[in-house]
């Protein structure tokens, strides 16, 4: 990876929480929108470029890693609570604040770190890697406005705030950087990479359901808001257009 795109991985991560600083609380509309099309984004990506990517490698039952990284997700989540995909809990005793943050940090971190290890590979030219690098970024942007909401709705300062970002911003870009010195020194090869991709497509791939096919909190039936729609297919064509041109 080029030093613009470590860069990318953590600026997106601070601009995302900075706006949530502007925004009220209470107000979630601008985020479940952006959620939808980042979702719709990534399901795109990973049908049309990245899964085709590793089907076509070396990699012997590639599937059994999508499913790892499915079920990975669904464990790292039991930390998490769901917060990648815009599920905002605040307990409601102050002393189980710090305890339900702690676990929030782990759960988005190792998520983090995990989908930042393919980047750093060998093959960081290739068109796929491009397209993980953009669907991380869009992702990473509505996680880390989820968990500035969280942090201000539990009464954190905004010292602690920025210092747990910054943690989680640089989670992607270590793992990225952790993978390039073991594939300079030839530790870490292509059928590696593709691996990690695997793992990375059954995280998004639980991720992006998750996000477009939970009901919307403000209906009783199961009809997609229009507002909704729209931004699910903004987020496949774009994903649709960026492969094939």
């Amino acid at each position: 990876m080029h030093i613009g795109e470590y860069l990318i991985l953590l600026f997106t991560v601070l601009l995302g929480g900075f706006a949530a600083l502007l925004v009220n609380p209470k107000d979630q509309s601008s985020l479940q929108l952006f959620l939808s099309f980042s979702g719709a984004y990534i399901l795109g990506i990973c049908v049309m470029d990245i899964m085709p990517t590793v089907f076509r490698s070396s990699v012997e039952n590639v599937g059994i890693y999508i499913l790892l990284g499915f079920f990975i997700q669904l464990f790292l989540e039991q930390f998490s609570g769901g917060l990648e995909h815009g599920h905002i809990h605040v307990p409601h005793h102050q002393e189980q604040v710090r305890r339900h943050t702690t676990m929030v940090m782990i759960g988005l971190c190792l998520h983090a770190f995990i989908e930042g290890l393919p980047l750093g590979g060998h093959d960081h030219d290739h068109g796929s890697s491009h397209h993980l690098l953009w669907s991380i970024v869009l992702h990473k942007a509505p996680a880390a406005f989820a968990l500035v909401l969280l942090l201000k709705k539990s009464g954190y300062k905004q010292s602690v705030l920025w210092t747990l970002l910054i943690i989680f911003g640089l989670m992607s870009p270590l793992a990225a950087f952790f993978t390039s010195i073991f594939a300079g020194q030839d530790q870490i090869g292509t059928w590696h990479i593709n691996v990690l991709q695997a793992v990375v497509i059954g995280s998004f791939l639980h991720i992006a359901t998750t996000i477009l096919f939970e009901s919307d909190s403000r209906s009783d039936h199961h009809a997609v808001p229009l507002p909704k729609l729209l931004a699910i297919l903004v987020g496949v064509g774009i994903a649709v257009l960026s492969v094939i041109l």
